[in-house]
């Protein structure tokens, strides 16, 4: 549904170029919702606009629904007509609203079909079955000030459906709302997908957006994209940064001469008591570091850090048991270990909490025998 090749985007002053987006390939498959990551700087914002030509690439192509946008960005009336159709089949939510402050509610949505030259019988009517459908029939006469930040963003989102379209585009759109509002407004773009047949395309900072909405993800780096695919195919790939980032597992190896492994459970494997069969098996005194459980894409997924005495030529066998259960297997040098708990506890400002519910949690996949 939306695909971008070797998509490059270089803004440039009187004595410097920035390269916001250096040769990106995407591609977003029709009705799923794709996350893309990034801290800020990374290239997310200018993608997304990029997406919808709000933003003319340097180089490269942006196809959305099997029409080459970039191919309608030139001069001329019938090109400018062509963009503009092509843009209505694409709605987009911002982070700050953008509503209009004189406007009510209802004329806040009806404000994308004035454009689209619909006349005012069809506008109301449109809009109140929007408004009805997001769950704010009732602030229909109500001005922007007299709504809470949740209501503000879901009549950015009716807004950004007005004109029907097929794919629904979302930077940082939760960003500014508290937990309970975020979890309620991505919900409702869930809902949304698979009400309308929706293709969503979102920019986030926030992992907990990608557990919580996505189909499958990417991270981007420095304008690069550094690694994507499906949830589930990224948290089964060993050495997936953004595996890591969306379940981090702390924990601190108790002395130099220990295996630290970084273990993922997905599928059955959640309920199968492994760390205790390989205690068993090899008996094995085994330590667990650290532990983290959530559903993700409507699947439940753990990890953990297990820590097993001596050198990993000691352990070759246990961790090769683990693989053959269907786990993924990252083992982790000591080193960078410590250097990450160093780091996480630097960030937190020397706090060190979080673990201990989360090793409860975990205790199906443990079972009894492992110390």
């Amino acid at each position: 549904m939306i695909t971008t090749t070797d998509l490059t985007k270089v803004y440039r002053t009187r004595d410097r170029e920035v390269t916001a987006l250096d040769g990106v390939d995407l591609h977003v498959r029709e009705g799923e919702v794709f996350g893309v990551v990034g801290q800020s700087g990374a290239g997310k914002s200018s993608l997304i606009r990029c997406v919808n030509l709000l933003e003319r690439p340097t180089s490269g192509t942006v196809t959305v629904d099997g029409q080459e946008l970039t191919a309608l960005a030139g001069n001329g009336k019938r090109a400018g007509r062509e963009l503009r159709a092509a843009r209505g089949r694409i709605g987009m939510v911002f982070q700050h609203f953008n509503l209009l402050s004189s406007r009510t509610v209802l004329g806040n949505v009806e404000l994308p079909l004035e454009i689209l030259g619909h006349s005012g019988q069809e506008r109301t009517r449109k809009a109140h079955e929007l408004l009805d459908l997001v769950g704010l029939a009732d602030q229909a006469k109500a001005h922007p000030a007299q709504l809470s930040g949740g209501q503000k963003q879901r009549v950015g989102i009716t807004r950004a459906l007005a004109g029907d379209p097929k794919v629904l585009l979302s930077d940082e759109a939760t960003s500014a709302l508290d937990p309970e509002t975020t979890r309620s407004v991505l919900q409702l773009l869930r809902d949304l997908k698979e009400q309308l047949g929706l293709t969503v395309l979102l920019i986030t900072h926030e992992m907990d957006v990608v557990k919580a909405v996505c189909d499958s993800a990417a991270l981007m780096k420095n304008g690069r994209i550094t690694e994507s695919g499906t949830v589930p195919e990224l948290l089964a790939t060993p050495g997936s940064e953004l595996a890591r980032e969306l379940f981090p597992v702390g924990g601190v190896p108790s002395a130099p001469d220990r295996t630290v492994v970084d273990v993922t459970f997905h599928g059955e494997t959640t309920t199968e008591p492994v760390i205790s069969k390989l205690a068993r098996t090899y008996e094995v005194d085994i330590s667990i570091l650290g532990a983290a459980m959530d559903t993700v894409a409507g699947r439940q997924v753990g990890r953990m850090r297990i820590e097993l005495p001596g050198g990993f030529e000691d352990n070759v066998v246990p961790i090769g048991f683990l693989r053959e259960q269907g786990l993924t297997v990252d083992v982790a040098a000591v080193t960078d270990v410590t250097q990450n708990a160093k780091d996480a506890r630097d960030a937190k400002g020397g706090q060190n909490g979080g673990n201990t519910d989360a090793v409860g949690s975990t205790a199906g996949l443990v079972g009894e025998g492992a110390k």
